[in-house]
């Protein structure tokens, strides 16, 4: 019997994936207890991955802290409502955001792929960054949002979106043992 040690969602380190997050994200739900977002408005690239993060820092912190309080429910310690809240708290500051993964230029990259999908468009909605208020010449920050194809794209697709737009790299992605 052939037992598949891939996870469901996320990935190896990850609770949930990049492709779910910004799917549900610019859809509006407010994944992971991230802000709701208008989905016709959409959001600016440097929103979307702040929010990500700070999501993947929540998952992880909460993973942690049930880790701890099983433990400890396992030898018979009383678990209120508010310690098992205080360990999640001090387990969401331990949590640093570069342990969180994905560096912003990585998210960027990611990001371009599913704008060369067609999954996520620009919208006519733009604003000034912070850093023209002390270098004009920088861009403005432009809101993306979902586009038809990318609400309709399966589950699947926004799993892995690169070998969406590459196809025949997906089977050759691992080394062939000859």
């Amino acid at each position: 019997m052939v037992i598949e040690l891939r996870p469901s969602r996320g990935g190896f380190l990850r609770p949930f994936g990049c492709g779910w997050f910004i799917r549900e994200y610019l859809l509006g739900n407010g994944p992971e207890g991230s802000t709701r977002i208008d989905p016709e408005r959409g959001a600016p690239q440097a929103d979307i991955n702040y929010e990500y993060k700070e999501a993947l820092a929540r998952a992880t912190a909460r993973e942690r802290a049930e880790r701890i309080i099983s433990k400890q429910v396992v030898r018979s310690v009383d678990i209120t409502e508010e310690y098992a809240e205080e360990i999640y708290q001090k387990q969401l500051k331990k949590v640093s955001r570069k342990f969180t993964h994905m560096r912003y230029h990585s998210f960027l990259m990611y990001f371009g792929v599913l704008k060369r999908l067609g999954w996520v468009g620009a919208t006519d909605r733009t604003e000034p960054s912070a850093i023209q208020d002390n270098y004009p010449s920088a861009p403005e920050r432009v809101y993306y949002r979902l586009t038809a194809i990318g609400i309709t794209a399966d589950e699947r697709m926004w799993a892995n979106p690169l070998f969406t737009l590459y196809p025949r790299i997906g089977p050759s992605h691992r080394k062939q043992h000859i």
